[in-house]
């Protein structure tokens, strides 16, 4: 969590290293997109490479004293590449100024292809050429900050993101539409599950819908590289090298074409994909119709044509093309324009048909924001052409635009514990109480666990704001000074008690303990017992906030300053210890929170309607509704909820920082502006 509450610090820094060469060496932003993602390839893939080298290491045979060397073969099983000691990332940071650091990055890029047959004449190499030595070495400086040296995936994700869309927005690229949010991605893994079998993406853009199926395969003890087979369409060149760039930072291959989807099949799928993902263009509307009409992709006809002989929009080309390729037990998700699922006319006519094949499953209502290069909501749509037959003449409407959190000012998602929560509702659909049972008791045992490691930041918490406060006390102090040292002495004893009694509470908790295949009724009973602990932990967030104020009140209160460098060391200590108590303390009343979100929601752990949320729709509903799909038209409203625990600081302090990042973004804008007139000879 704290990583991605510091990622757009993170990236706006390595952005402007990158836009260094845009200043410095003469380059165009499309001339430098692709060496500066190369390095970017580079320094992912020597992270995943440190992450997993200890391990492989620990499992190494010996034969005569020695263990066997490293292999390629060794980090494929793991998810990553191998590295020859020239290619790694530390080693080009570390080149001398008298080193010829183009030829060493070329260097790394052919050693790399010489070990992957699937990368040749895809890493990028003769552009680095174009780029001074010096420039070189300072972009490789600044990518290699201490941060993404132990950076997890998500991070690497978004920056990966990030960089894609800042060269979109450069004309480096065209609009951005290849990288999907890895929120939106887990989300259409998650509910497909795929497990062994094909997988299609005929839009795959950089690839990240291959990544994360392959991430669930391992999150459930498989082998992605032999379990699932990759086929991809892609109309970009240069998108197709980032999506083989990705695939093989992740130790996996993939058959992607350069095909333009609309009137190409390339690799000649029609019913025999296992699992079809895609994130596809929006509203597109110059499909030519005479090229698609007879396409044995369109099982349900052709869409609305207008006077240029145009498909009016090209969304139900898309869907009814996912639709085809599924396999007789295939499923799909997708990503589709909200205007999708309700449109009229000759969609409407093609979405009643998908209707009433019986394998639309589930559709998922997204809220904005959720992508950097659309603003708009979207929604997912989940095709399953072996859905059990109580399900046939239903469909499972998910309304998840109330369900987010902010990661930076402009950009939401969902928490792994929000996705997981969507996730296990419709696991309840599937009858799979037992997973949604394990789901609730894992957010309580980690609230269990989070209250036990917060145990040791609270009792440093203690000791620094106590000594800060023995620092303060002086027995000259009178008045003010006396009254403010008072109420600090007052709530340090206070505040002791308080998390001694917290230490001995989460103890009794603990050792109660939650077996595992708990019941529902145990697990109700369990977050009842947690609930005291819970909310304890949030009145020692605001005591522990509270006592570092009232030190600070008496430091403000306090006559001279003999001992002012001390002082501010302990208080600087107090502050650092302060931060840790709070975040150690947060998850406790955070999981259980997550816990009661299911609980109260789905209280028999049985799928049941709730307004705002969820509702199991019949067709006959559907048909009533004009053969819309949009969940919002079906859930209804959920009751208001009142946030409890909504902090009026940080909320301020939220509105203080996007006030700023306007008026940066205003200042950037204008400047952009006055550029702009000045090279039209304004």
């Amino acid at each position: 969590m704290s990583q991605l509450q510091n990622i757009e610090a993170i990236e706006k820094r390595l952005w402007s290293a990158a836009d260094l060469l845009r200043a410095n060496s003469g380059l165009a932003s499309n001339e430098y997109f692709m060496p500066v993602m190369g390095l970017i390839f580079l320094r992912h893939a020597y992270s995943r490479y440190l992450a997993v080298k200890p391990q492989i290491e620990a499992g190494l045979p010996t034969r005569g004293g020695k263990v066997r060397a490293l292999t390629k073969e060794d980090f494929s099983q793991q998810g990553a590449i191998f590295l020859r000691p020239e290619a790694q990332f530390d080693y080009l940071v570390s080149l001398p100024d008298s080193a010829d650091r183009a030829a060493a990055i070329i260097n790394a890029m052919e050693g790399i292809e010489a070990d992957y047959a699937a990368l040749r004449g895809v890493l990028p190499k003769a552009d680095y050429q174009k780029i001074g030595n010096d420039d070189l070495g300072e972009l490789l400086r600044k990518l290699n900050p201490e941060e993404l040296k132990s950076a997890n995936g998500d991070i690497f994700g978004r920056i990966y993101e990030y960089f894609l869309t800042q060269f979109a927005d450069q004309g480096a690229h065209d609009g951005g539409e290849f990288f999907t949010p890895i929120s939106i991605v887990q989300m259409i893994a998650n509910l497909i599950e795929p497990e062994r079998g094909s997988v299609l993406d005929p839009a795959c853009g950089s690839g990240g819908m291959f990544v994360q199926s392959a991430n669930l395969v391992e999150r459930n003890h498989g082998d992605p590289s032999k379990a699932l087979t990759f086929w991809g369409m892609e109309k970009n060149a240069t998108t197709i090298k980032l999506a083989q760039m990705n695939l093989a930072v992740h130790g996996l291959q993939g058959n992607i074409a350069e095909a333009i989807s609309y009137y190409s099949d390339p690799h000649e799928l029609v019913g025999k994909a296992d699992y079809v993902m895609a994130n596809p263009p929006f509203n597109v509307d110059e499909v030519d119709a005479e090229k698609v009409r007879n396409d044995p992709r369109l099982p349900f006809g052709l869409p609305g044509v207008n006077k240029a002989g145009k498909v009016s929009n090209g969304n139900y080309l898309w869907i009814s093309y996912f639709y085809s390729y599924l396999s007789k037990r295939g499923r799909a998700g997708f990503v589709m324009s909200s205007q999708a699922s309700s449109a009229g006319r000759d969609e409407a006519k093609v979405r009643q048909k998908l209707v009433e094949t019986g394998d639309v499953d589930v559709m998922v209502a997204i809220r904005g924001n959720f992508f950097y290069t659309r603003t708009v909501p979207c929604e997912l749509w989940f095709f399953d052409k072996a859905k059990p037959a109580q399900h046939r003449d239903h469909v499972l409407m998910l309304d998840a635009r109330n369900v987010y959190r902010k990661v930076t000012r402009k950009i939401y998602d969902f928490s792994p514990e929000q996705l997981a929560n969507l996730t296990s509702i419709v696991w309840l659909y599937r009858g799979q109480q037992g997973r949604f049972l394990a789901l609730v008791r894992e957010h309580l045992y980690a609230s269990i666990q989070a209250a036990l490691a917060s145990q040791a930041p609270l009792r440093e918490a203690y000791g620094a704001l106590a000594a800060w406060a023995n620092l303060l006390r002086s027995q000259l102090q009178e008045g003010e000074a006396f009254a403010a040292q008072r109420a600090l002495d007052d709530a340090v004893e206070q505040f002791n008690r308080d998390f001694v009694a917290f230490n001995a509470q989460a103890n009794t908790v603990a050792a109660d303990g939650i077996p595992d295949g708990a019941g529902n009724t145990e697990l109700h009973k369990a977050a009842a017992r947690l609930a005291p602990l819970a909310d304890a932990s949030r009145d020692l967030v605001k005591a522990v906030d509270h006592l570092y104020k009232l030190a600070g009140h008496a430091l403000d209160a306090r006559q001279g300053d003999a001992n002012g460098r001390d002082l501010n060391r302990q208080r600087k200590a107090a502050d650092e210890a302060r931060k840790a108590a709070v975040d150690a303390l947060k998850p406790v009343r955070y999981f259980h929170r997550q816990a009661l979100w299911l609980q109260e929601r789905f209280p028999d752990a049985e799928l049941r309607d709730v307004p705002g949320l969820v509702k199991r729709v019949s067709r006959a509903e559907i048909e009533a509704n004009d053969w819309s799909l949009t969940p919002g038209r079906y859930v209804g409203v959920a009751p208001e909820d009142v946030d409890e625990d909504f902090d009026f600081e940080a909320a301020l302090r939220d509105i203080h920082v996007e006030l700023t990042g306007l008026n940066e973004e205003a200042v950037a804008l204008a400047a952009k502006i006055a550029r702009n007139f000045e090279e039209l000879g304004a």
